[in-house]
């Protein structure tokens, strides 16, 4: 056997090769393009249901007749049931299978979606949305298992690509998505889009990934309570995170009693865990210093997508237009993403660092975010074009390189060959993206207030009632919309207010600039992190030629 081990063609060292052969997938889809795009669909549902909620939320509040402060918690329902099944899919995963778990809940929420733009009271669409949330919230650990341990290594690098690019493209395309339905079809699509893609990767998971056992257990059954503090508690905080700016954070009743419960629910949850230690959960494979340091990368990450999620939208919404204008603004972002991502998979089996491959994307997001920074008041969606497509390779490369981390950390730790590590992983970052996408939010919607104001003040010390320029603009205005008043008291009354208006549209105007700063700032933050985390020992390039001594192996015996 080891004369025959030695003339395959795998590079590296033989510690590599027994690394390798420890973390290979055990199951392998034998129809593995159904396989990846059953894999991508799944990742891309949940990030444009979410999305296309926050986008049709007048029509929702309108259909419901509801107030603004009620209208503010529907996203809200759903993505605190996104965070609640964060921990919990690793018990149910590990239990019952993932495929089982993922076609149950596919299911569910295809219904759930179908019936959603049918409900007309307030409070049964809370509950629609939280069990779309709990449903839909299994898709992205458990897919993202799915890849790791079912996937041929061959094409990892493919499904990596794709799987970014529906994550990313979700995002960007939802704009100019919706804005298409409510303008053509119904606002009720928002929720029939994703009951009919839904279907389409319940048959991917169905037939391209076989079944597999779920976890065997040896002795006692494992503790429910400890993984159900720990959902409650995300679930918590989340709500805080996403409420607190509108509440006024720890002036509110509301927030204050959401943390406390947080906080009291995790130390639960860690007394818990030194009582009785869950073995479908390994909390200590997640110390390693390369999780660690890609989890900060993807916290980073959220937050510099901040820049098309809320900058982009916003700085054009302050002018009037709909989400079918301001969608050609991010639309350049999605629509060249696909080649970008297959780009990055070639540069990946060629052997490139991933590492190196985030580098290059968060780069150039932050020349991106610097071109973006000389905004005015005057642009429209046409002078984002240039900058939005090199903040498409930026964000391309960037998360595909993030990705491509987080699946070679897997394979080189030896974690596929350990169910329970796999679902622990996995939802580790699914806890990330959703706790840093949210903290992320609530930090740039903080800054865009606080930085509002300040420039507000600033500019307000030069209009004011005495100057000559003020008087002399007043009076200008005033005699324009005399004709048009019903008196010179009434003129002068509509051209402060128009004189506001500018001064407030030029304030928001000074905010977005320095949020495009920060934004590049962050993305400059994210170079040491990713300096710091250790070399991988093979690329996926020795992937590929690992799977293909595999092959040699299996045949020989035969």
């Amino acid at each position: 056997m080891a004369a025959s081990t030695t003339t395959l063609p795998l590079p590296g060292p033989a510690q590599q090769v027994r690394a390798l052969a420890a973390a290979a997938p055990s199951e392998l889809s034998q129809s593995p393009l159904l396989g990846i795009l059953g894999v991508i669909t799944g990742a891309g549902i949940v990030t444009l249901t979410g999305r296309m909620i926050t986008l049709g939320l007048p029509d929702l509040k309108g259909h419901l007749g509801i107030s603004f402060d009620d209208g503010a918690w529907i996203s809200s329902a759903f993505n605190i049931a996104l965070m609640f099944m964060g921990p919990l899919t690793v018990y149910l995963g590990g239990l019952l299978g993932p495929r089982r778990i993922l076609l149950v809940s596919a299911a569910g929420f295809t219904l759930i979606c179908a019936f959603l733009p049918l409900i007309h009271s307030y409070s049964l669409l809370i509950v629609a949305l939280v069990l779309a949330g709990l449903t839909s919230g299994t898709f992205y650990p458990l897919t993202l298992t799915f890849a790791l341990r079912n996937i041929p290594l061959r094409f990892l690098p493919f499904t990596l690509a794709f799987y970014a690019t529906f994550v990313d493209m979700g995002v960007n395309i939802a704009p100019t998505l919706y804005g298409w339905y409510r303008d053509h079809l119904s606002w009720h699509w928002m929720f029939w889009n994703s009951a009919l893609i839904t279907p389409l990767m319940m048959a991917c998971i169905y037939w391209g990934i076989p079944a597999s056992p779920a976890l065997k257990k040896s002795g006692a059954a494992p503790s429910f309570a400890g993984l159900l503090y720990a959902s409650a508690a995300f679930g918590m905080l989340y709500a805080v995170l996403d409420q607190g700016e509108r509440l006024d954070w720890w002036r509110s009743g509301t927030i204050t009693a959401l943390a406390i419960g947080a906080g009291l629910l995790l130390l639960a949850t860690m007394m818990r865990r030194l009582r009785g230690p869950n073995p479908l959960v390994d909390l200590q494979f997640l110390l390693r210093r390369n999780i660690l340091l890609s989890g900060s990368a993807l916290l980073l990450f959220r937050f510099c997508l901040l820049a098309t999620i809320i900058l982009v939208p916003q700085s054009l919404s302050i002018h009037g237009f709909e989400a079918d204008q301001i969608g050609p603004a991010v639309i350049w972002i999605a629509l060249p993403q696909l080649a970008i991502a297959c780009v990055a998979a070639l540069l990946l089996l060629h052997k490139l660092d991933p590492r190196l491959l985030m580098v290059m994307g968060f780069a150039c997001m932050a020349f991106a975010s610097c071109m973006n920074a000389y905004y005015t008041g005057a642009w429209a969606a046409e002078n984002y074009y240039r900058s939005e497509l090199l903040m498409a390779v930026g964000q391309s490369f960037a998360f595909i390189g993030l990705v491509g981390s987080i699946v070679l950390e897997a394979v080189v730790s030896g974690a596929l060959a350990r169910p329970a590590a796999v679902l622990t992983y996995a939802a580790y970052f699914h806890l990330v993206r959703l706790l840093a996408g949210e903290l992320g939010v609530s930090c740039m919607t903080h800054f865009i207030a606080v930085r509002e104001k300040l420039h507000s003040n600033l500019l307000g010390l030069h209009v004011q009632n005495g100057s000559w320029i003020t008087d002399g603009g007043v009076h200008t205005l005033a005699a324009g919309l005399f004709s048009k008043s019903s008196g010179m008291a009434v003129a002068t009354g509509r051209a402060i207010g128009l004189i506001g208006s500018r001064v407030r549209l030029q304030a928001y105007t000074l905010t977005f600039i320095d949020g495009f700063y920060l934004i590049a700032g962050a993305c400059v933050l994210a170079l040491p992190v990713i300096v710091l985390m250790r070399r991988f020992p093979f690329s996926y390039g020795d992937l590929g030629a690992f799977q293909e001594m595999q092959v040699l192996q299996q045949d020989g015996k035969k």
